[in-house]
C-alpha cells in the first residue's frame, strides 16, 4: 500500500510535533491509532463478508475444482501419482498400536464392569443367604421355645 521508510516517518513526526505541539501530540497519536484500528476492523469485516458471500455462492468450490481440473489436464501422470500417494498415505497412517490400545482399554473397562457386577451379585447372594439362615435360626428357636414356655 503506502511505502513509507524511516526517513519519511521521521519527517512526518517532526512536522506533526511542530504543527500540533508537544502537549497535544499524544492525543493526536491516540486518535490516529483509533482511526487506523477502526479502518482495519472495517476492512476485516468487509473481507469476511466477501468470503462468506463467496462461500455461499459456491465460488470457492468451483475455483478449487477448476484448479484441480487444470492440474489434471496439464499433468495427468502427476495427478495420477498424487492419487496413488494419497491412497497409500491413508493406508500407512493406520496405527495398529493405537487401535489395539483403544480396544484393550475398552476390554479392561468392560472386565472391571463385569467384575463389579459379579461382586455385587455375590454380596447380594451372601446377604440373602444370611437372611435365610437367620430366618431358619429364628424358626428353630421359636420351635424350641414353646416347650420351655409350657414348663413355667
Amino acid at each position: 500500500m503506502f511505502d513509507l521508510g524511516w526517513t519519511e516517518l521521521l519527517v512526518i513526526g517532526i512536522v506533526a510535533l511542530i504543527v500540533v505541539g508537544p502537549k497535544d501530540l499524544p492525543i493526536l497519536f491516540r486518535k490516529v491509532g483509533q482511526f487506523v484500528g477502526k479502518a482495519k476492523g472495517m476492512a476485516r469485516e468487509f473481507s469476511s463478508a466477501m468470503n462468506d458471500a463467496a462461500d455461499d455462492s459456491g465460488m470457492r468450490e468451483m475455483s478449487t475444482s477448476i484448479n484441480k481440473s487444470l492440474k489434471a489436464a496439464t499433468n495427468p501422470v502427476g495427478t495420477a501419482m498424487d492419487g496413488v500417494k494419497s491412497a497409500a498415505k491413508s493406508l500407512t497412517d493406520l496405527d495398529p498400536e493405537s487401535e489395539t490400545g483403544k480396544l484393550s482399554a475398552e476390554r479392561a473397562a468392560n472386565a472391571k464392569k463385569i467384575q463389579a457386577a459379579g461382586a455385587r451379585a455375590a454380596a447380594e447372594r451372601k446377604q440373602r443367604e444370611a437372611a435365610e439362615a437367620m430366618a431358619k435360626a429364628e424358626e428353630l428357636e421359636a420351635a424350641a421355645k414353646p416347650p420351655a414356655a409350657e414348663k413355667e
